[in-house]
């Protein structure tokens, strides 16, 4: 074959898979290497057998990671401040997927009390001798605009949403670096890579979680500690009911509406699952048009920086008439 034809049939078939590659992205609710992954890689039952803590376990996705794990047979330390919320969860395991109650340590927890969680970790580790992974799922959502948002609330959205997980890795950090083994997930979100317009003090403290997180996994790296961000986009759950607005002490109280368009939280705690078994650095977890603007600020930042505050700057102006507000 000629030189000619063999770099026309290399361009085709670069062609070819990049528009195979560009089909996948369109369909798909997660990113490359996920969706690969869900496929080809390695399977949710590789995590049988693993203590698993979830925080945030209650509701949500942290609920539904737990249901997801169950089936995969790991053992479960499930984490939050509602303990029968926890108990009712722990009851539809055992239920449900006949994972065994010793199996399943409840656990109540509270991320602002940083002083109760080494007793926490204390706790697990004399129930079941080992931690293998802590997902860090707790946290809460906001709504309100920056100029309208008190700093006590930029505060507690920081406690909540960034010290609390680090505070809690700390100390099980020691546990897995004496181990030479551990894996260690923190739940950020598509706006802890980009802003929107209302959701400032969240974006703050989910952005903050990938510097620390990110350098952790390279502080770590020798000690076999496995470091992962997971980044879901709008998610259908109770998240708008306790989310924070611009007072503290002030609960946002709304319901999310069947037909909006979010995510399935089952869905997402699957490709949560999926993500740790196959141990991915940062997970893209979103339904469109959110994947493809992350991949956007990826790879073209100064263009979806651009993108991002016209159209920010058409979303306020549809709020301030009354045509849409900061919660759908």
């Amino acid at each position: 074959m000629k030189v000619k034809d063999l770099f026309l049939a290399a361009v085709i078939t670069l062609a070819v898979a990049a528009g195979l590659m560009g089909v996948i992205l369109l369909i798909s609710d997660c990113d490359l290497f996920l969706w690969a992954a869900e496929h080809f890689g390695t399977s949710t039952a590789s995590l049988a057998g693993q203590v698993v803590w979830v925080t945030g376990a209650s509701g949500g996705i942290g609920e539904e990671l737990a249901y997801v794990l169950a089936a995969a047979g790991s053992r479960l330390v499930l984490s939050a401040r509602r303990e029968q919320e926890l108990n009712r969860v722990k009851q539809m395991c055992v239920d449900k997927y006949g994972i065994q109650p010793g199996d399943i340590l409840v656990l109540p927890l509270d991320l602002q009390k940083f002083d109760t969680h080494q007793h926490a970790v204390d706790k697990v580790l004399k129930h079941f001798k080992q931690i293998d992974v802590l997902v860090n799922n707790a946290g809460r959502s906001q709504r309100a605009l920056i100029s309208e948002t008190s700093l006590d609330v930029d505060k507690a959205m920081l406690d909540v949403n960034t010290l609390g997980p680090i505070s809690l890795t700390k100390v099980v950090l020691p546990h897995m670096i004496a181990r030479r083994s551990g894996h260690i997930v923190a739940v950020s979100s598509v706006v802890g890579r980009m802003g929107a317009p209302g959701l400032g003090s969240y974006a703050a403290s989910k952005h903050a979680l990938h510097g620390w997180y990110d350098t952790l996994r390279m502080e770590a790296f020798e000690d076999n500690i496995h470091v992962s961000m997971v980044c879901p986009g709008p998610i259908f759950s109770d998240a708008l009911k306790h989310a924070f607005t611009g007072k503290v002490g002030k609960e946002l109280g709304i319901d999310m509406k069947p037909g909006e368009h979010r995510m399935a939280t089952d869905r997402c705690a699957q490709l949560i699952a999926i993500a740790i078994a196959n141990q991915i650095d940062e997970a893209w977890i979103s339904m469109q048009p959110e994947l493809s603007y992350l991949y956007l600020n990826q790879y073209l930042p100064a263009v979806a920086r651009r993108a991002a505050v016209r159209i920010g700057a058409r979303r306020l102006h549809k709020i301030k008439q009354g045509e849409t507000d900061l919660y759908s």
